[in-house]
């Protein structure tokens, strides 16, 4: 199997704190890597080091075998395309237009789009579900909305590597489904590899082929949803305890959060207890 990125021995740090230590991870070619952990463990800065918007002060990170400090920001780009948690956009455009500007990568000069970067970026619209917002301002959208059109403009960027942080954020169920199904046909129609970071551990463990577990700054563990995902895991990295059982129709683990029982207006469960 082809490896699209490796990690030899990645150290970052933003100031004196080091996010990531002595990092090292292969990412296969049309797998979904799922990275999970809890706040402040690297998932973030991690996917940031593949996107190339930031560089390691340590180690060596390789894209499809060439160092990734070596790559300029188009030659990047038609590699992986990166969903950010949060979402800027500066100037009143449309979601039309924001959506086109997934195709820049591809076009030579400062040329108008043609006719096959228009029916991409159509056809990026129509997955999202945003045909009737198609000409309201980028500013006048709702957050899901929002992270619903940068996730159309990284698919009308056809790289054949997508990186999301939180691509769920903001989104109600209904939609929170419609991305991963999404994720996963681009996956298994077109072989894309995808590398998402999310919170939501039910949703990592029922689309995600594999997973990486982070803790301060290092990988704890990787391996298949059910290898990683144990009680035993998830107590040691965030710090409580968790019920898991079998999702009835996906097989894969499902994680519940321990009920709080209230006693004279404290709340107890096994591992902590809140007064309000």
């Amino acid at each position: 199997m082809d490896i699209n990125y490796h990690l030899d021995q990645v150290s970052f740090r933003y100031s004196d704190q080091w996010v990531l230590r002595d990092f090292s991870l292969e990412v296969h070619e049309g797998e979904i890597l799922g990275i999970i952990g809890p706040n402040g463990s690297g998932k973030t800065s991690l996917l940031k080091l593949m996107a190339g918007l930031l560089y390691p002060q340590a180690g060596r990170l390789t894209l499809r075998g060439q160092d990734i400090s070596t790559l300029d920001a188009r030659a990047l780009a038609r590699q992986a395309a990166m969903v950010p948690q949060e979402n800027h956009v500066l100037f009143p455009f449309t979601v039309a237009e924001v959506v086109l500007m997934g195709r820049f990568v591809h076009q030579n000069g400062w040329g108008w789009e043609s006719p096959e970067d228009l029916r991409i970026a159509r056809a990026a619209i129509q997955v999202m579900d945003l045909e009737p917002l198609v000409d309201r301002t980028f500013q006048e959208l709702s957050g899901g909305e929002r992270q619903r059109t940068i996730i159309a403009r990284a698919l009308a960027q056809q790289a054949p590597i997508l990186l999301l942080d939180e691509p769920t954020a903001f989104l109600d169920i209904k939609h929170q489904l419609e991305i991963y199904a999404t994720l996963r046909r681009l996956n298994q129609d077109r072989g894309v590899t995808i590398v998402v970071v999310s919170h939501d551990l039910n949703l990592a463990s029922q689309y995600c082929q594999r997973l990486l577990l982070l803790h301060e700054g290092r990988r704890f563990c990787t391996g298949s949803p059910a290898e990683v995902l144990t009680a035993e895991n998830l107590g040691i990295v965030y710090g409580c305890e968790v019920l898991i059982d079998q999702h009835p129709e996906a097989g894969t683990p499902r994680i519940t959060l321990p009920a709080l029982v209230s006693v004279g207006g404290v709340f107890k469960n096994d591992t902590r207890t809140t007064l309000f």
